[in-house]
């Protein structure tokens, strides 16, 4: 999710726990293969192992279409530090589909083929490479030659976002169709598309028979979905506190400020609060407010006086 969940989102959501791993934003591979140090400074849990300071790994992702520098890319950021590869191929983003990349090679299987193939061969053995699809473009006429073509190119895992590009965010995930390349795949299937909560995610298991789930825009809405899920699943009361959302918010906005200037901390700020009203009542309520808020000093003061959360 570029634009949001940089290494400060990571952090923070980290800290709360009870996600397996993290992805980092994807890091577009144009005319040029992408140097070490800026897979450095992008995901800079490189620098510790590829690990946050909270000790969840954080797989690095690349965006691109041509084979031979999303290849020696890959490589780049295994020197930089990097302990495991994701390709994005299911970014719907008109500026990226314009150039190439995310969803639009779903209309081509050999070119997924050709990208990842040369990814693993470039790679050590030892390293996980692992790729994210949609169902397909325009429809879903390619999914199984898309998920055949991903497989042979020796890839293990494959994440699959249930709608097509087309779709965009619209209507709801189609699971059922995730399930089928569940039953057909040798790869670790991670389903992914409307699970926000352990209902919804155990809907998506019954209908896929997936075993691993992956939580994208629904980890903004609730930053604590994940230890929540984690502590229901295992048949905890859920004792998660969603009080410290506060202190949460006060703290990332120190930290986005060491790294950004004020103008896009608050942009940031602004667009976690659109996305948190969708769990917290509180927060939509008062998001007009939140929104008229012209310095970062004013919004977190402005959050910090709502009341209920």
């Amino acid at each position: 999710m570029e634009g949001v969940m940089d290494h400060t989102m990571r952090n923070l959501l980290s800290k709360i726990g009870g996600m397996d791993y993290l992805v980092s934003e994807f890091i577009r591979v144009t005319q040029h293969p992408i140097p070490t140090t800026t897979f450095t400074r992008l995901v800079p849990e490189n620098s510790n192992k590829a690990t946050t300071a909270h000790n969840h790994p954080v797989h690095t992702q690349l965006l691109g279409s041509n084979a031979e520098l999303m290849a020696e890319s890959a490589l780049n950021a295994i020197q930089a530090g990097a302990t495991h590869i994701d390709v994005n191929f299911g970014c719907p983003a008109k500026r990226v589909n314009g150039h190439g990349g995310g969803s639009f090679l779903l209309q081509t299987p050999h070119a997924l083929y050709d990208i990842m193939k040369a990814i693993r061969k470039t790679l050590p053995d030892e390293i996980p490479v692992s790729a994210k699809i949609r169902l397909g473009f325009e429809d879903e006429a390619l999914l199984f030659d898309n998920v055949a073509a991903i497989e042979a190119a020796g890839v293990g895992t494959l994440t699959i976002h249930g709608r097509t590009k087309k779709d965009g965010y619209k209507g709801p995930a189609r699971w059922e169709k995730i399930g089928k390349i569940q039953d057909i795949t040798s790869m670790n299937v991670v389903a992914n598309g409307d699970i926000v909560d352990t209902e919804s995610l155990l809907h998506c298991q019954s209908i896929t028979g997936c075993q691993h789930f992956m939580i994208g825009r629904g980890s903004l809405n609730n930053p604590f979905v994940f230890q929540q899920i984690r502590n229901e699943l295992s048949g905890q009361k859920d004792t998660t506190d969603t009080t410290i959302l506060k202190t949460l918010f006060t703290d990332y906005s120190a930290e986005l400020q060491q790294y950004y200037d004020d103008i896009v901390t608050l942009g940031r700020l602004k667009q976690w609060c659109g996305h948190l009203r969708f769990s917290f009542d509180e927060i939509k309520e008062n998001l007009q407010t939140l929104r008229r808020c012209n310095s970062v000093n004013e919004l977190t003061q402005a959050f910090e006086n709502i009341r209920k959360i």
